[in-house]
Protein backbone atom coordinates (compact mmCIF):
# COMPACT_ATOMS: atom_id res chain seq x y z
CA UNK A 1 0.00 0.00 0.00
CA UNK A 2 2.86 2.35 0.86
CA UNK A 3 4.41 1.80 -2.60
CA UNK A 4 1.18 2.84 -4.33
CA UNK A 5 0.91 5.99 -2.22
CA UNK A 6 4.52 6.93 -3.03
CA UNK A 7 3.86 6.25 -6.73
CA UNK A 8 0.81 8.54 -6.72
CA UNK A 9 2.50 11.37 -4.80
CA UNK A 10 5.56 11.05 -7.03
CA UNK A 11 3.52 11.29 -10.24
CA UNK A 12 1.39 14.21 -9.07
CA UNK A 13 3.91 16.40 -7.29
CA UNK A 14 7.54 15.35 -7.62
CA UNK A 15 7.72 14.22 -11.27
CA UNK A 16 4.82 16.27 -12.58
CA UNK A 17 4.97 15.92 -16.36
CA UNK A 18 4.35 19.60 -16.99
CA UNK A 19 6.19 21.34 -14.19
CA UNK A 20 9.23 19.13 -13.71
CA UNK A 21 9.59 17.26 -17.00
CA UNK A 22 8.14 19.98 -19.28
CA UNK A 23 6.02 17.58 -21.32
CA UNK A 24 2.54 18.58 -22.48
CA UNK A 25 3.16 22.31 -22.50
CA UNK A 26 0.96 23.03 -25.57
CA UNK A 27 -2.42 22.22 -23.98
CA UNK A 28 -1.13 23.50 -20.63
CA UNK A 29 -0.66 26.99 -22.05
CA UNK A 30 -3.47 26.85 -24.61
CA UNK A 31 -6.41 25.62 -22.52
CA UNK A 32 -5.60 27.31 -19.21
CA UNK A 33 -7.53 30.52 -19.80
CA UNK A 34 -10.63 29.39 -17.85
CA UNK A 35 -10.89 26.89 -15.01
CA UNK A 36 -13.94 25.12 -16.51
CA UNK A 37 -12.12 24.44 -19.76
CA UNK A 38 -8.95 23.44 -17.91
CA UNK A 39 -10.91 21.01 -15.75
CA UNK A 40 -12.53 19.43 -18.81
CA UNK A 41 -9.15 19.04 -20.49
CA UNK A 42 -7.70 17.66 -17.28
CA UNK A 43 -10.37 14.96 -16.99
CA UNK A 44 -9.89 14.05 -20.65
CA UNK A 45 -6.13 13.73 -20.10
CA UNK A 46 -6.63 11.65 -16.92
CA UNK A 47 -8.89 9.28 -18.84
CA UNK A 48 -6.58 9.01 -21.85
CA UNK A 49 -3.41 8.64 -19.73
CA UNK A 50 -4.96 5.99 -17.49
CA UNK A 51 -6.48 3.87 -20.23
CA UNK A 52 -3.50 4.39 -22.58
CA UNK A 53 -1.11 3.28 -19.82
CA UNK A 54 -3.04 0.06 -19.28
CA UNK A 55 -3.49 -0.71 -22.98
CA UNK A 56 0.07 0.14 -23.97
CA UNK A 57 1.39 -2.02 -21.13
CA UNK A 58 -0.60 -4.98 -22.50
CA UNK A 59 0.34 -4.16 -26.11
CA UNK A 60 4.00 -3.96 -25.14
CA UNK A 61 3.79 -7.53 -23.81
CA UNK A 62 2.58 -8.56 -27.26
CA UNK A 63 5.38 -6.62 -28.94
CA UNK A 64 7.92 -8.39 -26.73
CA UNK A 65 6.29 -11.76 -27.42
CA UNK A 66 6.62 -11.27 -31.19
CA UNK A 67 10.04 -9.58 -30.83
CA UNK A 68 8.97 -6.33 -32.53
CA UNK A 69 9.72 -3.81 -29.77
CA UNK A 70 11.00 -1.38 -32.39
CA UNK A 71 7.34 -0.68 -33.28
CA UNK A 72 6.64 0.49 -29.74
CA UNK A 73 6.38 4.23 -30.37
CA UNK A 74 4.24 3.88 -33.50
CA UNK A 75 1.86 1.42 -31.85
CA UNK A 76 1.59 3.58 -28.73
CA UNK A 77 0.71 6.64 -30.81
CA UNK A 78 -1.99 4.65 -32.62
CA UNK A 79 -3.48 3.48 -29.30
CA UNK A 80 -3.45 7.03 -27.92
CA UNK A 81 -5.01 8.42 -31.13
CA UNK A 82 -7.83 5.87 -30.95
CA UNK A 83 -8.51 6.75 -27.31
CA UNK A 84 -8.54 10.47 -28.06
CA UNK A 85 -11.04 9.90 -30.86
CA UNK A 86 -13.24 8.03 -28.38
CA UNK A 87 -12.97 10.86 -25.83
CA UNK A 88 -13.68 13.44 -28.53
CA UNK A 89 -16.86 11.63 -29.60
CA UNK A 90 -18.09 11.29 -26.01
CA UNK A 91 -17.44 14.96 -25.16
CA UNK A 92 -19.05 16.11 -28.40
CA UNK A 93 -22.14 14.03 -27.63
CA UNK A 94 -22.58 14.86 -23.94
CA UNK A 95 -21.03 18.33 -23.59
CA UNK A 96 -21.02 20.32 -26.85
CA UNK A 97 -20.08 23.52 -25.02
CA UNK A 98 -16.95 21.89 -23.54
CA UNK A 99 -16.18 20.39 -26.96
CA UNK A 100 -16.26 23.81 -28.61
CA UNK A 101 -14.32 25.41 -25.73
CA UNK A 102 -11.52 22.83 -26.00
CA UNK A 103 -11.42 23.35 -29.76
CA UNK A 104 -8.23 22.23 -31.45
CA UNK A 105 -6.59 21.28 -28.15
CA UNK A 106 -8.72 18.15 -27.70
CA UNK A 107 -7.31 16.38 -30.76
CA UNK A 108 -3.88 17.62 -29.68
CA UNK A 109 -4.00 15.13 -26.79
CA UNK A 110 -3.02 12.60 -29.47
CA UNK A 111 0.31 14.34 -29.94
CA UNK A 112 0.60 15.40 -26.30
CA UNK A 113 4.06 14.20 -25.41
CA UNK A 114 3.02 13.77 -21.77
CA UNK A 115 0.58 11.00 -22.73
CA UNK A 116 3.19 9.26 -24.86
CA UNK A 117 5.81 9.91 -22.17
CA UNK A 118 3.83 8.16 -19.45
CA UNK A 119 3.17 5.19 -21.74
CA UNK A 120 6.85 4.82 -22.61
CA UNK A 121 7.89 5.39 -18.99
CA UNK A 122 5.55 2.63 -17.83
CA UNK A 123 7.15 0.04 -20.09
CA UNK A 124 10.74 1.19 -19.57
CA UNK A 125 11.06 2.29 -15.94
CA UNK A 126 8.33 0.04 -14.54
CA UNK A 127 9.41 -2.81 -16.80
CA UNK A 128 8.98 -5.65 -14.32
CA UNK A 129 5.78 -4.46 -12.69
CA UNK A 130 2.10 -5.02 -13.18
CA UNK A 131 -0.74 -3.63 -15.20
CA UNK A 132 -2.13 -2.03 -12.03
CA UNK A 133 1.05 -0.02 -11.43
CA UNK A 134 1.04 1.21 -15.03
CA UNK A 135 -2.62 2.21 -14.75
CA UNK A 136 -2.10 3.98 -11.40
CA UNK A 137 0.92 5.84 -12.73
CA UNK A 138 -1.09 6.94 -15.77
CA UNK A 139 -4.04 8.17 -13.70
CA UNK A 140 -1.77 9.89 -11.15
CA UNK A 141 0.24 11.54 -13.94
CA UNK A 142 -3.02 12.76 -15.45
CA UNK A 143 -4.05 14.09 -12.03
CA UNK A 144 -0.73 15.96 -11.86
CA UNK A 145 -1.42 17.42 -15.30
CA UNK A 146 -4.91 18.43 -14.14
CA UNK A 147 -3.60 20.01 -10.95
CA UNK A 148 -1.02 22.05 -12.85
CA UNK A 149 -3.45 23.24 -15.53
CA UNK A 150 -6.10 24.16 -12.93
CA UNK A 151 -3.62 26.17 -10.87
CA UNK A 152 -2.46 28.06 -13.96
CA UNK A 153 -6.07 28.64 -15.07
CA UNK A 154 -6.92 30.09 -11.67
CA UNK A 155 -3.89 32.37 -11.79
CA UNK A 156 -4.73 33.50 -15.33
CA UNK A 157 -8.32 34.31 -14.34
CA UNK A 158 -7.01 36.48 -11.49
CA UNK A 159 -4.48 38.13 -13.81
CA UNK A 160 -7.27 39.28 -16.14
CA UNK A 161 -8.50 41.56 -13.36
CA UNK A 162 -5.01 42.72 -12.36
CA UNK A 163 -2.90 45.62 -13.48
CA UNK A 164 0.01 44.22 -15.45
CA UNK A 165 2.69 46.27 -17.20
CA UNK A 166 2.07 46.40 -20.95
CA UNK A 167 5.14 44.36 -22.04
CA UNK A 168 4.10 41.48 -19.77
CA UNK A 169 0.43 41.24 -20.76
CA UNK A 170 -0.78 38.01 -22.31
CA UNK A 171 1.65 35.22 -23.05
CA UNK A 172 4.74 36.65 -21.26
CA UNK A 173 3.02 36.81 -17.85
CA UNK A 174 1.66 33.30 -18.44
CA UNK A 175 5.18 31.98 -19.00
CA UNK A 176 6.43 33.81 -15.92
CA UNK A 177 3.65 32.26 -13.82
CA UNK A 178 4.37 28.80 -15.25
CA UNK A 179 8.06 29.24 -14.39
CA UNK A 180 7.25 30.25 -10.81
CA UNK A 181 4.89 27.26 -10.52
CA UNK A 182 7.67 25.01 -11.78
CA UNK A 183 10.05 26.35 -9.13
CA UNK A 184 7.39 25.82 -6.45
CA UNK A 185 6.86 22.20 -7.55
CA UNK A 186 10.65 21.68 -7.56
CA UNK A 187 10.47 22.02 -3.77
CA UNK A 188 8.59 18.69 -3.68
CA UNK A 189 11.68 16.91 -5.03
CA UNK A 190 13.23 17.17 -1.57
CA UNK A 191 10.51 14.97 -0.06
CA UNK A 192 11.66 11.65 1.32
CA UNK A 193 9.53 8.70 2.33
Amino acid sequence: MNFYLVLIINAIFINNFILSQFLGICPFLGVSRKTETALGMGFAVIFVMGIASAITYAVNLLLIEFNVQYLQTIVFILVIAALVQLVEMVIKKFSPSLYSALGVYLPLITTNCAVLGVAIMNVSIFENTSLLISFLNGVASGAGFTLAILILAGIREKLERSTIPEPFKGFPITLICAGIMSMAFAAFSGMTF
